[in-house]
């Protein structure tokens, strides 16, 4: 099954929305069950400032979904997802 990366850019000012849906996003990642890897972006404080999510996904229409369903994504943290199909060559 193809790899899919998504490489999220939170919004500006979106650090309280992010903290207050990290639960409800941590488990839409445990319970989704495709979920290869992930963790945030953190800037020179170390906040978090975005996401890179790499999905194991049938297809992009299935990555776009994944995406769509997001907690983070649904309120409103991300102002750009970005999403690559990925090759896993190391690691």
């Amino acid at each position: 099954m193809p790899l899919f990366a998504l490489i999220c850019t939170d919004g500006p000012g979106r650090l309280e929305i992010r903290k207050a849906s990290r639960e409800a996003h941590l488990a839409y990642i445990r319970d989704s069950g495709v979920v290869a890897m992930a963790g945030p972006f953190l800037d020179a404080a170390g906040a978090m400032t975005g996401s890179l999510v790499v999905l194991e996904v049938a297809d992009r229409a299935a990555a776009e979904a994944w995406a769509a369903g997001d907690p983070y994504a649904k309120a409103g943290v991300f102002a750009e997802v970005r999403i690559e199909e990925w090759k896993k060559v190391i690691g």
